[in-house]
């Protein structure tokens, strides 16, 4: 007896680049590609990011290949920042971590991804790419800034490296949803609670997307791009950390699993 093969939908999740000894690897953590697939219930395909020394990176070509085999895009957290050319901001102190060859693919993969109606989550650094992806600006080192008007003192989103993990991805500090907005809507309520392992955070929001949450200091947690097609949200949390043990994390990764799968088939009706 012969079984019958359904797809799972196909949700693309671009690597970063790291050196391991003295060769560069493109990888994804593990927690993140079993969100994708545990919590989305879509299967999870790494996209290389381009080598730049090549040269001969075709933008277009690449994005229509990767839309030709993904029906959304996952974009992670990472120990690399983006990148402060893109959004015009200082040079880097040094020993902040870059990955250019990341950038090089995802702010334009995120454009892309919105313009054609193709589901996207946007994760912590995902989620700054968003920004500086719609010309929006972040702040380099977020403790040293005030908090924003008419919010409480600024906190440290920083993790402490030293702690356990289950300590350092543990519940940090409320969120306040934006009444009537996504988040609202997909969760049930007004205020959550969320982990904080981040030293750089929004600044200027880019006029394309819309506030969704924010932490106690006012820093931008949560955003949606304005008009999209698709679902198009980002938070600077980490939902993908034992997200079977968070219901706010599994609420969110069904949701854009279900963009997803509804993203699918449509293709599959009209023909990939």
């Amino acid at each position: 007896m012969t079984r019958k093969f359904s797809r799972r939908p196909v949700v693309g999740v671009p690597c970063d680049v790291k050196l391991l000894g003295a060769h560069p690897f493109h990888a994804v953590g593990e927690k993140y590609i079993a969100a994708v697939e545990g919590g989305a219930h879509t299967k999870p395909v790494l996209l290389p990011v381009p080598r730049l020394s090549d040269g001969g990176f075709d933008l277009e070509r690449e994005l229509d290949e990767i839309f030709a085999l993904c029906d959304g895009i996952f974009l992670t957290g990472s120990l690399s920042n983006v990148h402060p050319r893109n959004y015009g901001g200082t040079d880097p102190r040094e020993g902040v971590l870059l990955d250019e060859q990341r950038d090089a693919l995802t702010l334009d993969l995120i454009r892309a991804s919105v313009a054609r109606g193709v589901p996207i989550f946007c994760v912590c650094r995902g989620f700054q790419e968003m920004n500086v992806a719609f010309g929006g600006t972040l702040h380099q080192h977020l403790q040293e800034t005030e908090s924003e008007k008419g919010y409480a003192p600024r906190i440290d989103h920083r993790e402490q490296k030293d702690d356990p993990l289950d300590v350092q991805y543990g519940p940090a500090h409320e969120v306040e949803l934006t009444p009537g907005g996504i988040f609202e809507k997909i969760l049930g309520t007004r205020t959550i609670s969320v982990n904080s392992l981040h030293g750089q955070g929004v600044a200027r929001v880019a006029e394309a997307l819309a506030i969704e949450g924010r932490a106690p200091d006012g820093t931008v947690e949560a955003m949606s791009v304005r008009d999209a097609r698709a679902f198009a949200l980002g938070v600077q949390w980490h939902p993908e950390w034992k997200y079977w043990e968070n219901p706010v994390s599994q609420k969110l990764l069904r949701a854009f699993g279900d963009a997803v799968r509804e993203a699918a088939s449509v293709r599959d009706t009209e023909g990939r």
